[in-house]
């Protein structure tokens, strides 16, 4: 029988044993909150609400105006105080409302009592998109959209992605443990929509009870499957999720709809069921703040609009030696400047790493070696791309798969020369985007 997985990969040590035995926390409501406007992958959102307006935890804050986007809601209950540009996770300035909470914890949302089987799917799928759900494995791409897939799109299977291959985080694999049925339930919600005949839960081996917990629960169900997958990064991304636990390769330029699919993180699927059981907005998430430079790290549900700085003050502070602050796992996360920023849908993990773990290696000339050839799972010529970049030759980078890359950070932690492979990559795509848009 083949193996499932994908071809090329590396495996980088894991540190999952620092959170991944200890329960979700609650974190205490934070005294104010800034929650960023745009916080999904697509048009930005238009403001609806003004200065000095008491909000309500889950009142609509900004509104959709496109279809590729998805609203924005109040976190807390309290007094807007600013409308203005913060810094955010993700390295840019954006518009954010900064909420005073008022102490009480007032919402809009309540329990319902759904007959999901009776439910009109677009009935599901405007409450859905309502709720402002993105994707919360990282790349935050609204969820409504990708379960709308186009009429000449045929869907068969639904994958459900709970691998959580980066270093570090352990949000997924605790929220399997502690919130299965309510996956499922979310499942059940998404299958209805998609009209699909089977679902996959995909689980790497390291998540053993997980596996053991969520076939137990899907036992007696026909249509849903768990696979449980060999430990590899960048395993979680769609792409090689979708080759590994189906055999199936997404085109160049394409997407899951086009191997007739759809891929959902757990995490997701968490706030769908929400959405539709509560009628709850997406205003909160589970993330792991860990590292070397944390006190006590720990699995937390945050309010989106937190600032890192009270969630590490939750982990007991700094250690002496912390570094340096990650908004995600040590792969792909990105390096903050201040830990006032906010943790937003996509945050699945705060890592904080000292000043050992934090140090940049020097590079060197690259020695043509071809590891990175080997084990990029795009297939691609990362070398080569870096060095068309290097000596400003966009086009010939393009034509190499420059926008290919999945910015896995694969090719640079394998390179024996240290070459900062994927900060070229990154900066190429910038200039390939600069001269499209100018020309």
């Amino acid at each position: 029988m083949r193996s499932k997985t994908f071809r090329g990969g590396i495996h980088p040590s894991e540190f999952k044993h620092l959170t991944e035995h200890k329960i979700i926390e609650k974190a205490c409501i934070p005294e104010r909150v800034i929650v960023p406007l745009q916080q999904h992958i697509g048009a930005p959102t238009e403001c609806i609400i003004e200065k000095d307006t008491h909000v309500k935890a889950g009142q609509p804050l900004s509104k959709a105006i496109k279809l590729i986007s998805v609203p924005v809601h109040a976190s807390i209950s309290g007094l807007v105080k600013s409308i203005e540009f913060h810094p955010n996770p993700l390295g840019t300035k954006s518009l954010a409302v900064t909420i005073e909470h008022d102490g009480s914890d007032d919402s809009t949302f309540t329990e319902q009592d759904p007959d999901i089987n009776n439910m009109d799917p677009d009935i599901l799928l405007k409450k859905i998109k309502t709720a402002g759900i993105a994707g919360m494995g990282g790349a935050s791409f609204p969820t409504h959209v990708k379960l709308t897939p186009p009429s000449d799109k045929k869907i068969n299977t639904l994958l459900i992605n709970g691998v959580e291959c980066e270093p570090f985080l352990t949000a997924d694999h605790r929220l399997m443990l502690e919130k299965s049925d309510e996956i499922l339930k979310g499942i059940h919600i998404l299958t209805r929509i998609l009209r699909v005949r089977h679902t996959i839960i995909g689980i790497e081996k390291n998540k053993p009870d997980a596996i053991q917990l969520m076939q137990k629960k899907t036992k007696r169900l026909k249509k849903i499957s768990v696979i449980p997958l060999p430990v590899k990064y960048p395993q979680g991304g769609e792409k090689q999720l979708i080759q590994a636990a189906l055999n199936r390769q997404v085109p160049s330029g394409g997407l899951p709809m086009d191997v007739e699919c759809v891929v959902q993180n757990v995490g997701t699927v968490f706030a769908v069921y929400e959405a539709i059981y509560f009628n709850k907005p997406l205003i909160e998430r589970v993330v792991t703040v860990t590292g070397p430079g944390i006190t006590e790290p720990k699995n937390i549900l945050a309010r989106i609009g937190t600032p890192f700085k009270d969630l590490i003050e939750f982990c007991g502070g700094y250690t002496p030696t912390a570094s340096k602050i990650l908004n995600g796992g040590p792969m792909m996360g990105i390096a903050q400047v201040t830990d006032d920023v906010p943790v937003v849908k996509g945050t699945s993990g705060i890592l904080v790493l000292d000043q050992l773990s934090s140090k940049i290696p020097e590079e060197s000339t690259c020695i043509s070696c071809a590891r990175c050839v080997d084990i990029c799972p795009m297939k691609l010529m990362p070398n080569r791309i870096a060095s068309y970049i290097e000596h400003n030759r966009i086009e010939d980078a393009e034509k190499y798969g420059l926008l290919d890359c999945i910015e896995c950070g694969s090719c640079t932690y394998i390179c024996p020369a240290k070459r900062h492979l994927v900060h070229y990559i990154k900066f190429g795509k910038m200039l390939y985007n600069e001269r499209r848009v100018s020309s």
